[in-house]
């Protein structure tokens, strides 16, 4: 059976960045590179698999069990990878024994990953490694995932005397940008229940993430000529700043930590005569979650109040809401991931995603899917790395769970 590591590697060098500036689904032509591949894998191990018109591979394991009823179990990764960086010509650095120095990426002359800087690095001495070379991200987030599932895949069709009930597996494109499961059909994926396999350090179990909104702030000045503006201009772009400085500075991300929310200015843009200043809101409170954007209404009523009706406009949009209110009834699935990681030798640490998944999404169409650790460190940038084992222990716990569905 082929190794993990060579089908993450065969992934990885496929680029798959999505585009949040595009209408399309998927976002990127070049998704479905990968899409496509992975659909013919899957056919190729025997398994029933299509692409759809929107970029979803969907597969199904039938059941083994004979007429004995168990839930359908689905596992669920998403191919793009962030716009934050390049995710092309992706030139991964295998460190064998890692032994606990720094790791230099040769990419970049001078730049190295570091345990000062990331100490996490420590918790992996000794095992192999799969970093970037310092040019591009690595794709582990989620490219993990996929060789994950794929890896657990390959395993259950060359093992038919594995018990199993239905086994679902679901590819998305565009989660990097919010759009990961948008039109995905729950009914045809088939499953009762599923699991994202897009968390990080090995261990991790997520079932709460944050309540998410987007809020577009415009700010409508009068530009005039500075020689002659006294009482005249209002310069968008101080207003907007003096809209930002009305929401509390220490509830920004650099400050929080845990299921403290935050105010996140992302972006801006603009000039004296107009300005837009675009923020994330988020919080695992759904009641704090509310008052957080009933108070960036009444920040700009404020600036309305005191430089006229329409200077300020807020567009404020929830992006998608905590899971845990769609899982929690359903704990039982909680409870079989963490079996499935003891069952591997791995601790679970239950925790909260200070962030979203796909499993979010999913979970409010009706099937309950936590999120499991993929193994990947350092997201969205050329710092980011891999451990071998935390990979081959993903898998490990996918086959256990579908053991434990199967009883």
């Amino acid at each position: 059976m082929e190794k993990i590591l060579d089908r993450f590697l065969r992934y990885v060098a496929v680029d798959t960045q999505s585009d949040e500036n595009s209408p399309s689904q998927p976002s990127t032509a070049k998704q479905l590179d990968l899409l496509k591949l992975l659909c013919e894998e899957l056919k190729g191990m025997g398994v029933d698999a299509v692409l759809d018109e929107y970029g979803y591979v969907m597969g199904r394991i039938p059941s083994n069990l004979g007429g004995r009823k168990v839930p359908a179990v689905g596992f669920i990764a998403h191919v793009d990878t962030a716009p934050d960086a390049s995710g092309k010509d992706v030139k991964p650095q295998i460190v064998e024994n890692y032994d606990g120095g720094d790791i230099p990426l040769r990419g970049v002359p001078g730049l190295a990953l570091k345990p000062s800087e990331f100490p996490e690095l420590l918790h992996y001495v000794g095992q192999t490694l799969i970093t970037t070379d310092g040019t591009t991200l690595l794709g582990a987030d989620d490219k993990a995932g996929v060789a994950e599932i794929m890896d657990a895949v390959a395993y259950i069709t060359a093992h038919p005397e594995l018990p199993h009930g239905d086994i679902c597996i679901g590819f998305t494109p565009d989660e990097e940008i919010g759009r990961g499961v948008v039109k995905f059909d729950v009914p045809r994926f088939g499953a009762d229940y599923a699991y994202t396999m897009d968390g990080g350090e090995i261990g991790e179990l997520e079932f709460e993430n944050f309540n998410a909104a987007s809020a577009r702030i415009r700010i409508q000045g009068s530009n005039v000529h500075p020689g002659y503006a006294k009482g005249k201009m209002r310069n968008a772009i101080l207003i907007g700043q003096e809209f930002n400085a009305l929401l509390p500075a220490w509830q920004r991300p650099e400050y929080t930590e845990g299921y403290e929310g935050f105010y996140h200015l992302i972006s801006f843009k603009g000039s004296v005569e107009e300005a837009e200043f675009a923020y994330i809101i988020r919080d695992h409170d759904r009641a704090r979650f509310e008052s957080r954007k009933a108070e960036m209404a009444r920040c700009a009523e404020f600036i309305n109040a005191r430089y006229g009706e329409g200077t300020a406009t807020a567009d404020i949009r929830d992006s998608y809401y905590n899971m845990r209110e769609q899982v929690e009834p359903h704990y039982h699935i909680v409870e079989k991931a963490v079996r499935a990681m003891e069952m591997a030798g791995v601790k679970a640490r239950i925790q909260p995603i200070r962030g979203g998944t796909d499993g979010a999404n999913l979970s409010f169409k009706g099937l309950p899917c936590p999120n499991i650790f993929a193994g990947g460190l350092n997201f969205h940038g050329k710092m980011e790395f891999v451990p071998l084992r935390s990979m081959e222990k993903a898998s490990e716990v996918i086959l256990n769970l579908v053991r434990l569905y199967a009883e």
